[in-house]
């Protein structure tokens, strides 16, 4: 059995800068400004969130579509018991299908990590538009 796939740094990347904006309380961010440059700050950390969400929604689809490639890995449960037991590939053929089921276990788990992070992070950007004018 494979170990699986290493995490891609790019994603650990992306999980760290979601990390990091849902450390930034808004009311602490605005404190002591005022009128336009309170505006712009406010803009411009929304912004910055809308964008790691948009990144990470658009990696997460990769990682939908990453696990949903290619053949189903448990599609010789299909095959007759006998069938398995006399075809002498069969071990073969099973260990690379587990192979394949750890490599997609490791992407849904890099899919729930930034589902996670993003969800922690939807209802603040909501929330900084309701601070926004107009």
């Amino acid at each position: 059995m494979s170990a699986g796939p290493v995490p891609d740094p790019s994603d650990e990347l992306l999980l760290d800068r979601l990390r990091q904006l849902s450390l930034v309380e808004p009311d602490t961010l605005l404190a002591g400004t005022t009128g336009q440059a309170r505006l712009d700050l406010l803009a411009s950390f929304a912004d910055d969130l809308a964008d790691a969400l948009r990144r990470a929604r658009d990696r997460m689809a990769e990682l939908l579509a990453e696990i949903a490639r290619g053949p189903d890995p448990l599609a010789m449960i299909d095959i007759d018991p006998m069938r398995r037991a006399q075809d002498g590939r069969a071990a073969d053929a099973a260990r690379r299908q587990a192979d394949r089921l750890h490599a997609r276990s490791s992407r849904c788990h890099d899919l729930a990590r930034l589902a996670n992070a993003s969800a922690q992070l939807l209802p603040r950007l909501v929330a900084l538009d309701h601070k926004r004018p107009g």
